[in-house]
């Protein structure tokens, strides 16, 4: 039942139905959807799969975009992603010497999921259709195609100077950085706020140690905020992220200005001139499941409820307090929140191992969201060397009455368990000094008796005690009974 932290915050998702409706309102994905719907037998296509030009402006048309270059850009960049996501099926183009020969389109097989298969179904269609964004992303921009293709027909990348696993790790870098600053909050990514472009390419430029960056950081910081503001504006239509693009007056008064070093202004009007990128929460769907699939720890609300206590209360043990009783409550619902599922959590909150404390910790907050309920469960374990103490504490604050006084032992007992805790959930330090003041300022003579608690903490807890405690007489009581415990244990 240990746990270990998670590697992401958890993120709190809209339900597959909500995120489903709102991948089929993708721009990109809405138009690969209509040009599957208008595709033919008489509809031509290359033999790569792409729509022949002959067609394009038919196609730009059918979609309602400007009859000129950019449309037919945006039509064949639709048709593609129809492709690769399985909406549209190509047939090659027969192999004679005609250089005009055309392959024909006809309905995919994952066209009739868009409005007859399930929220996964159109999901899965959509995540295909990220991968395809992603990778349109970190593709090169060619100037001349024809000078980079040998006579084999293969492309020179060296030429190119791109580096396609390079490009790709960086932009995931800069998403999961995204993804953090967004479930970070410890509200799960509900609203996260825009981020800006030149701090989001410092997340994965400036090295952390580095105080002042340099000229040459700088500049490297630039250059990926241009890297960026391309990549964002092809991934924005598929719908992963909202973006507000770097203004192109910024870049023509760079140019005036030569030699002075253009970035971020001061104020806030100024800085989202340089961009803002926001995650939609259809965005934070497709990024978490582009990291489980690459073995990363990214938690979501709502992964617990239908797992036993232990795990709850080992899961829950580094979610923020938010996060961790929405999963909580969650997992109460679907157990009716009974005096069933108190004694449940009670059981799992047992133990000596080192996270111990902390199940129990948020056995009692899960507790309170059972309420009144689980005052029977909570009454069975009084006489529980490990819960007794928690079961009075929460007993005491449900106002219950006939709730016995606890012994010397446990008290002492409880106060080295809650201490332990809150080491082990890494909280707030003032918070944590408080607490550890409080306790021994509450209990005269407290490093007298508290060195003889069997507890597998008690030295820890005690040499915490001693760093902690802004009384250095205190603190030095606190070292030399966890010095005492230790001596205990080995004797």
């Amino acid at each position: 039942m240990s746990a270990e932290p998670p590697t992401l915050p958890p993120v709190r998702l809209r339900t597959e139905a909500e995120l489903a409706r709102d991948a089929l309102a993708a721009p990109l994905l809405a138009r690969a959807v209509r040009l599957a719907r208008w595709a033919g037998p008489g509809t031509g296509v290359g033999a790569g799969g792409e729509l022949v030009d002959a067609q394009l402006p038919a196609a730009a048309e059918h979609l309602g975009l400007a009859a000129d270059e950019n449309g037919a850009a945006e039509a064949s960049e639709a048709w593609r992603l129809a492709v690769d996501t399985g909406l549209i099926d190509v047939e090659d183009p027969p192999q004679d010497d005609d250089p005009d020969a055309v392959g024909k389109a006809a309905p995919g097989e994952n066209l009739p999921l868009v409005t007859g298969g399930s929220p996964q179904d159109v999901l899965s269609i959509w995540l295909d259709g990220l991968e395809a964004a992603f990778a349109d992303a970190t593709a090169p921009v060619f100037d001349d195609l024809a000078d980079l293709v040998g006579e084999d027909g293969s492309v020179d990348f060296d030429a190119l100077d791109w580096d396609p696993e390079a490009e790709a790790d960086f932009l995931d870098g800069v998403l999961a950085n995204l993804y953090l600053l967004s479930v970070g909050d410890g509200h799960g990514g509900t609203d996260p706020a825009p981020v800006p472009l030149p701090a989001l390419a410092a997340s994965v430029i400036v090295p952390d140690e580095m105080g002042e960056p340099t000229d040459d950081v700088l500049e490297q910081v630039s250059e990926a905020m241009m890297r960026l503001d391309d990549q964002f504006r092809v991934l924005e239509p598929i719908g992963i992220v909202e973006y507000r693009p770097v203004d192109e007056a910024l870049l023509v008064e760079a140019g005036e200005e030569a030699g002075e070093e253009a970035g971020p202004a001061a104020d806030d009007e100024d800085v989202t001139r340089y961009g803002m990128v926001r995650l939609t929460p259809l965005g934070l769907y497709g990024l978490r499941a582009r990291m489980l699939e690459a073995g990363v720890d990214a938690p979501a609300i709502g992964d617990l409820a239908d797992k036993g206590a232990d795990a709850l209360l080992g899961g829950v043990a580094y979610y923020p307090e938010a996060a961790a009783a929405s999963e909580v409550g969650l997992w109460l619902a679907r157990r009716g929140g009974t005096d069933g599922a108190a004694a449940e959590l009670l059981a799992a909150a047992r133990g000596t191992d080192s996270q111990a404390p902390l199940r129990r910790l948020h056995c009692q907050q899960a507790l309170a969201l059972v309420g009144a309920e689980a005052e029977p469960a909570v009454r069975a374990v009084l006489d529980d060397p490990e819960l007794g103490g928690l079961a009075r504490v929460w007993l005491a604050e449900l106002g219950a009455e006939g709730v016995p006084a606890p012994p010397e032992s446990m008290i002492f007992w409880l106060a080295v368990d809650t201490i332990a805790a809150q080491l082990a959930a890494d909280g707030d330090l003032g918070e944590l000094q408080d607490l550890v003041e409080g306790l021994a300022g509450r209990h005269s003579g407290f490093f007298d008796e508290a060195w003889r608690v069997d507890h597998p903490a008690t030295a820890d807890v005690l040499d915490a005690m001693g760093r902690l405690h802004s009384d250095k007489k205190k603190a030095k009581e606190a070292r030399k009974a966890a010095f005492k415990a230790r001596s205990r244990k080995t004797s």
